[in-house]
């Protein structure tokens, strides 16, 4: 088993480059299976969900080939074969090729997709998506069929503005003819990074960005060259760090709007962050103020930085609360930050945090991707050392983040125990 172990408290100075989105990457290859021939992907971050994608389209006899942030995917040989369990569960993200295979052949089977225990994570509103489009769901214990004589565009009105609905729909009516409206659609950078990709390829889509989207169906796809945007996440997470550890960090790489409620909150609670072009400048505070957090789809508070934010309101002052609107599930990181020496208390979908308090070393585990990156913020700023295991969660999600941290003057070193 790998661990990692944290020295904590120690100040962070010097430059961290922010990778390629993983939740931009994660659509963007199963996407590319709509294409002929041959697509190349940039900034594509090495991290173990890219890995399981890989394994995935080799299984299709796709020819995949890396080097140094690229994907070059090769489509020429494609074959639509069931996709086992075993590739599927691995991440939630393997839902995507089931778009892409529905979309380009007009059938696909798939076991259901796995990822991190977060609260419920139903597809009913990609399913939705398919059926308006035409396909008919034969769903098995633990695969689905899905298969339409021709898929043909209707207009989607999403319940809620699901992000992974709004991929999967998107995928699909890319190919299928006449016109497409996705109504009530996400607004997240990575769906526009999305339709940006696919506009190169030929697609006819509009709306990127709002809550309508419009696609004019073609009759085919060719492969481009496309550079993943920077990940928003990654990117708040290090800003979060710099709050608390930070000499002048710089956090290089970014797209400030897309981090814009992050370091919004942040700078209500006294930290000193300067923004550039397309880097910040992040100093910790001595004195951060309590402050109040509500989840929310894009422009809001992202749910995958409620947990980091979390680590970082156990040190401001006064009593803070944190709702999480998105998912019921995302507190599994609070027992053991109290273990650390945090005050929270759970009371339904909200926290309450009482602070600051000294946080302490201990035995954690990250029970989740981004449960692990609040656990690894508080071993941060702790005294002593602190163990994090099942740190496989992390490093789906973080590129080199050992190294990252290492070099601004980390304490921190992976284990195999």
């Amino acid at each position: 088993m790998k661990v990692l172990n944290v020295i904590g408290n120690n100040k962070l100075t010097g430059s961290i480059r922010i990778s390629g989105a993983k939740n931009s990457s994660v659509a963007l290859i199963p996407a590319s299976l709509l294409a002929l021939g041959q697509t190349t992907l940039c900034n594509i971050p090495n991290i173990s969900d890219i890995d399981s994608l890989e394994e995935t389209l080799v299984y299709l006899n796709v020819s995949v080939k890396r080097a140094s942030g690229s994907m070059l995917i090769d489509t020429t040989n494609l074959e639509n074969k069931p996709i086992p369990i075993e590739l599927t569960s691995k991440l939630r993200a393997s839902y995507y090729f089931m778009a892409a295979l529905l979309g380009r052949f007009g059938y696909v089977k798939m076991a259901k997709p796995g990822g991190c225990q977060i609260g419920a994570r139903p597809i009913d509103q990609t399913l939705k998506a398919f059926r308006l489009l035409g396909a008919e769901i034969i769903e098995e214990k633990d695969a689905y069929i899905i298969k339409a004589s021709a898929l043909k565009g209707n207009v989607i009105p999403l319940d809620m503005p699901s992000v992974g609905a709004t991929i999967n729909a998107l995928i699909v009516a890319t190919l299928a003819e006449g016109e497409t409206i996705i109504e009530n659609a996400a607004r997240e950078p990575e769906i526009t990074d999305l339709v940006l990709m696919l506009n190169k390829m030929g697609a006819k889509i509009t709306g990127e960005g709002s809550s309508t989207i419009k696609i004019i169906g073609v009759s085919k796809l060719i492969g481009c060259n496309h550079d993943v945007i920077p990940d928003r996440i990654e990117a708040g997470t290090y800003t979060i760090i710099g709050a608390l550890l930070g000499n002048y960090l710089k956090i290089d790489n970014i797209i400030p709007e897309h981090i814009k409620s992050l370091t919004d909150e942040l700078e209500k609670m006294g930290v000193n962050i300067e923004i550039h072009s397309d880097y910040l400048i992040v100093d910790s505070s001595n004195k951060l103020m309590a402050n109040d957090i509500n989840t929310l789809q894009y422009p809001g508070f992202p749910t995958d930085l409620q947990q980091p934010m979390v680590a970082l309101l156990t040190k401001a002052s006064g009593i803070s609360h944190v709702t999480e609107n998105i998912y019921e599930n995302r507190f599994m990181n609070v027992p053991y930050l109290n273990e650390m020496g945090a005050n929270i208390t759970i009371d339904g979908r909200t926290l309450t945090i009482t602070g600051p308090t000294n946080l302490h070393g201990a035995v954690v585990k990250a029970t989740d991707l981004r449960a692990g990156a609040s656990l690894l913020i508080a071993s941060l700023v702790a005294d002593g050392k602190t163990q994090i295991q099942d740190i496989n969660h992390l490093l789906r999600g973080y590129e080199e983040i050992v190294e990252k941290l290492t070099n601004v003057g980390a304490k921190i070193e992976i284990e195999e125990i």
